[in-house]
């Protein structure tokens, strides 16, 4: 699929692209939910100070078949950060806070692995991904959508994730880092940050569907379900509660409303009749939109892009020579993004009811490409081809894995699972208890009830387990560490699949056996 951009430059009439007209944008989006396999999309287009474009497609759910439309609610997941970085923002225009205050000046009991890093540690490290830890570290405290950990419990548990990188010398994606920064809000103000981004930013802009987190939606009669492949088929799956981390990704919004939050960022910081009243300052938006953290870019790419890094609840790049803004937002069976062009005053919002990112990507690349001016380009199938090499490639990694698992119950050696059995506790995820169930090897993880499954004997002391809920890509491998009398001391776990999402953050556990 690499070679359709030259054979495209070369023999097809590729005309300069102009801003693509709804009739158009509607025949993408449609042709992205049959390509990508998507229930629903919406879209909004947001250009000179005016919302230009804002439609649903396909449907909220597979159960219902009731259409998206322009009001229907998603949750927009890691779009959150921004309004978490607005919110802290608030607070700097107010006096209350300084970007670079130590964080355990409002939250004493913040400890990391390092007591350096932990009393070095700021509100800007909060939100910047450079605290040395691993990509998604920490993640199964909240990820997949059923543990029982509460804040308190976050905030104890960080200080035993050991670090994979020297604070602030590397980018890596970490979600529990913007719950810590929804806690200071909370302790600054004295109210949760739900109540505070809802009074502060929401309802102040005309947010008035939304809410900071799905159970505090003041109306669900139109809302979308989440969905995923399901042994390869697309399925409503069990919707994300999210019960902590709404400052890292629990906001749920339509395009609609969010397009008063795109306007709110394109117009610096101002709203209403004649932008006469503001949310935040100038300066706080050039902090959120100033890079924090470079990221490493390989090559240019399509757009040109020559810089890559981070700011405040935003990734900021280059794209044929425009500074952008724009972020990703992923759970459970949905997946969202935002993206603004500040000197074009253009901002593009795509919000999906299924977890396959090919789909907002083809859609917003479309759009934007209008915008800047470039040759029509087929994103669709371009992204759809190497959405399927990608796939390709998983599967051989996995189906490897599990023919070689059928084979060995083909011809099973006798193992004496007694040596492995018993409770093995991880300092920060907890306990797991390793037994038999109905003549079955059976996983179970005592505070995160989603992850349990059958264990298959794989090499040695390896296993497999295979996760109960197939809605989850995460199968992954259990390997027992013996003592000196054969018998199981300890557990370290890996994802089997190349495509695992990085929240399923295996590698960061390390079990120790109790009992």
């Amino acid at each position: 699929m690499k070679y359709l951009l030259p054979l495209c430059l070369l023999f097809s009439p590729c005309l300069a692209a102009q801003p693509l007209s709804s009739a158009e944008i509607d025949s993408i989006a449609g042709l992205a939910l049959k390509t990508f396999d998507v229930p629903g999309i919406a879209v909004a287009v947001i250009k000179d100070g005016k919302i230009v474009h804002s439609r649903g497609y396909g449907v909220r759910s597979l159960r219902t078949r009731q259409p998206v439309d322009e009001n229907t609610l998603f949750g927009i997941a890691s779009n959150s950060k921004a309004f978490t970085a607005a919110a802290l923002g608030i607070l700097v225009d107010e006096g209350k806070l300084n970007w670079d205050d130590p964080v355990r000046k409002y939250i004493p009991e913040f400890k990391l692995y390092s007591p350096f890093v932990t009393e070095a540690f700021t509100i800007r490290d909060l939100l910047t991904h450079r605290s040395g830890l691993g990509l998604g570290a920490g993640d199964l405290m909240f990820f997949p959508d059923s543990s029982d950990f509460l804040l308190k419990d976050i905030l104890h548990n960080l200080q035993f994730l050991k670090p994979v990188s020297s604070f602030r010398t590397k980018f890596a994606y970490d979600n529990n880092m913007y719950i810590v920064a929804g806690e200071v809000v909370s302790r600054l103000t004295g109210t949760s940050w739900d109540d505070f981004v809802e009074s502060h930013i929401l309802k102040p802009i005309g947010m008035l569907h939304s809410a900071a987190s799905f159970d505090r939606l003041p109306d669900k009669s139109n809302v979308i379900d989440a969905h995923a492949p399901v042994d390869g088929k697309v399925q409503v799956i069990a919707r994300t509660s999210l019960k902590v981390g709404h400052s890292a990704g629990g906001i749920n919004s339509s395009i609609a409303d969010l397009s008063k939050w795109v306007l709110l960022l394109l117009n610096q910081g101002k709203y209403g009749e004649g932008l006469n009243k503001s949310i935040f300052s100038d300066q706080v938006l050039q902090e959120l939109w100033t890079p924090q953290t470079i990221i490493p870019v390989e090559n240019p790419g399509y757009y040109n892009n020559h810089f890559e890094a981070y700011g405040f609840g935003f990734f900021i790049s280059d794209v044929k020579g425009y500074k952008q803004l724009s972020h990703t937002g992923g759970l459970e069976g949905m997946v969202t993004q935002i993206s603004l062009i500040p000197e074009l005053n253009l901002g593009i919002i795509v919000l999906t009811n299924q977890q396959e990112t090919a789909a907002f990507r083809s859609v917003t690349n479309e759009i934007r490409d209008g915008y800047l001016g470039l040759k029509k380009f087929d994103w669709i199938s371009q992204l759809d081809g190497e959405r399927k090499e990608a796939l390709d490639y998983g599967r051989h990694v996995t189906d490897s894995i599990w023919n070689q698992i059928n084979e060995a119950q083909h011809n099973p050696s006798k193992i004496d699972f007694s040596l492995y059995e018993g409770i093995y506790r991880d300092p920060w995820f907890g306990d797991v208890l390793i037994s038999r169930k109905n003549g079955k090897y059976w996983f179970d993880a005592k505070r995160s009830p989603k992850l349990t499954g059958e264990l298959f004997p794989f090499k040695g002391n390896s296993f497999v387990v295979k996760w109960r809920d197939r809605s989850m890509d995460a199968d992954a491998f259990v390997m027992f560490r013996l003592n000196e009398q054969g018998r199981g001391d300890g557990i370290l776990m890996k994802p089997i699949s190349p495509l695992t999402d990085f929240s399923f953050d295996f590698q960061d556990l390390d079990f120790q056996k109790v009992k």
